[in-house]
């Protein structure tokens, strides 16, 4: 059948409105981009500050970070029988203080670190060759939290700490999270959010928008992943908005606790 070049014209037409319609864009910090390209460019963010990550942690929070992942634990609280999954958690940070707090009991627990990040997980196997851990009580996965390599009820609870921003589609992850976990099993996930009170909120903005970059290039000489990390903080939905978003994943008594005036907070739910 023979297309004149006005139905030619016009059927292109309509395809480039088509590609145009289903062409999905998310943020990479302030910047909007590709859903295709956040994966990729937040790996490379990762790539590059494995090796001094905990460093500017600790610089950058004045090391209460440390306090923060301490009390992600203990809300947790975990028996020797937890079987436990950290997402995101590639140098091993979670995974390190829940083996401390199970290790004066008996049981068979153990924990897997999952991370998108190759490089990350390097990092968190020569940390763990340090500390000299028992091998048979940590594995480590090289996977995507928004397609888990794991069948459906193997796990007794679910972390992600500071990871969860960073993924392209939340919702994703959530709904992987639910199916991994074992019916009475938790979720809790720790991300940075929104401070409250608004000059606390202002101070807040001139320390991560005016210094953090700056720490970053003055320490490890890149500041352009810490000017991604106090952008993705800001497009991370409020607390109230995630809260929703875990409830609609499935999860119920779904709560959240804020610490250090919203600076961060614990998300927790349970699948019933």
């Amino acid at each position: 059948m023979h297309l004149s070049l006005k139905n030619l014209k016009r059927n292109f037409s309509t395809f480039i409105k088509y590609t145009a319609f289903c062409s999905t864009k998310t943020h990479f910090g302030f910047e909007t981009i590709e859903e295709s390209e956040k994966s990729q460019k937040v790996y490379q963010v990762f790539k590059n500050v494995a090796d001094s990550y905990d460093t500017m942690n600790d610089v950058m929070s004045c090391g209460i970070h440390r306090l923060w992942k301490d009390e992600l634990i203990r809300v947790l609280d975990p028996t020797p029988k937890t079987r436990l999954l950290d997402v995101a958690g590639g140098t091993g940070d979670i995974a390190f203080r829940y083996l401390n707090y199970i290790s004066d009991m008996e049981g068979d627990g153990y924990v897997t670190v999952a991370d998108i990040n190759k490089f990350m997980l390097k990092e968190g196997n020569r940390r763990a060759l340090n500390l000299r851990l028992n091998n048979e009580l940590i594995s480590w996965q090289e996977c995507d939290a928004e397609l888990l390599p794991f069948e459906s009820d193997s796990f007794s609870a679910y972390t992600i700490a500071f990871g969860i921003r960073n993924v392209t589609h939340i919702d994703k992850v959530l709904d992987e999270a639910y199916r991994v976990l074992e019916p009475g099993g938790r979720f809790l996930c720790m991300e940075f959010s929104q401070v409250n009170p608004e000059p606390l909120r202002w101070l807040y903005d001139q320390y991560s928008f005016n210094v953090i970059p700056v720490m970053g290039h003055l320490i490890v000489g890149q500041w352009e992943p810490y000017q991604y990390l106090v952008e993705s903080i800001r497009k991370f939905p409020p607390q109230d908005d995630f809260k929703y978003m875990i409830e609609s994943a499935g999860f119920r008594c779904v709560t959240y606790t804020n610490l250090t005036f919203g600076v961060v907070s614990i998300h927790s739910g349970f699948k019933i």
